[in-house]
């Protein structure tokens, strides 16, 4: 590949993690996060531009994005929108979360941050089990915590239910909470506040039942997707040891993480459960190398540049 820079981005609505090469430095940052309720594309394209010396090209993009959809995972637009010279390769954010906590090994990875989404890959087979937004998905998530301690504290303030120390930390970002739900609906910034609030969840569940009991369906959720995901890639005969590796701020809960893995474990007791070799933004990189004979590489989109410039 001919000198010039080479940008990999683990991008999440939380924050846009980048692995950038210029001038043969290496460089790791964070950026703010995509918007998945937007167009995808531009917003990689911006940040990539960003990224990219005024006086040396990009060469190469790899990019995991978050909330990518089958009409945005064409390599093509992007590749287009960056002046059509670099070799971009472009897939969903589980795809790289995958590659970076389990490379080569087969298994499942569950990557729980603001969304979460689950990717399990067997011998042939490869699946996606949730990831669908918080709409209608993202169950285990931060959204999905977040969520449940709003209505939890909710249900306190009302007297409908358990009084809980939520209510109170409600009221440290919402002094008047009959006026919260106003005030949420109308920033444009909800699901980042929303999913922020998991981290009081979880901090509060050593001492609060109630915190305590959203943190373990949290990690119900998430361990019935790694097991859901683990049987869909299942074939007869293959009884290969299968690794499972948790990834994502959620799992920063020791009481999540620990559910979790006692839960996997007694649902398929010849799991492996390991940690992470490494996260998104190394599997971002490994996107550049993926090998066609790979089960995801099928799930990855390849924009090469002319052969003529290849080879110039």
């Amino acid at each position: 590949m001919s000198a010039g820079t080479v940008i990999a981005l683990d991008a999440g609505q939380t924050g846009v993690k980048a692995h950038v090469t210029a001038h043969g430095v290496v460089r790791d940052q964070t950026l703010p996060g995509v918007r998945t309720d937007r167009p995808l594309v531009p917003q990689i394209a911006e940040i990539a531009r960003a990224l990219t010396p005024d006086d040396e090209p990009l060469v190469a993009l790899a990019a995991g994005v978050s909330g990518l959809t089958q009409l945005e995972a064409d390599a093509s637009p992007l590749q287009r929108a960056l002046g059509g010279h670099a070799r971009v390769v472009l897939a969903h954010d589980s795809v790289t979360a995958y590659l970076g906590a389990l490379g080569e090994r087969r298994g499942a990875v569950v990557a729980s941050g603001t969304g979460v989404v689950t990717l399990a890959v067997g011998r042939t087979k490869v699946s996606r089990v949730d990831g669908w937004g918080n709409i209608m998905g993202d169950a285990g998530s931060a959204y999905w915590i977040g969520r449940e301690g709003l209505d939890a504290a909710m249900r306190a303030f009302d007297g409908r239910s358990t009084p809980t120390v939520l209510t109170d930390l409600l009221r440290e970002q919402w002094p008047d909470p009959s006026q919260a739900y106003t005030q949420l609906q109308a920033d444009p910034d909800r699901v980042r506040l929303v999913a922020g609030f998991a981290e009081a969840v979880t901090d509060a569940a050593a001492d609060d039942t109630v915190a305590a009991r959203i943190c373990l369906a949290a990690a119900r959720e998430l361990a019935h997707s790694a097991t859901a995901a683990l049987g869909n890639v299942a074939e007869p005969g293959d009884d290969a040891v299968r690794a499972v590796s948790a990834i994502g701020g959620v799992f920063r809960s020791a009481l999540i993480l620990r559910r979790f893995t006692e839960l996997v474990g007694e649902a398929r007791p010849a799991i492996e459960l390991c940690a992470p070799a490494g996260d998104g933004r190394d599997g971002a990189v490994a996107l550049l190398g993926l090998g066609r004979g790979h089960p995801l590489y099928a799930h990855v989109s390849v924009a090469e540049t002319p052969v003529a410039e290849r080879t110039a």
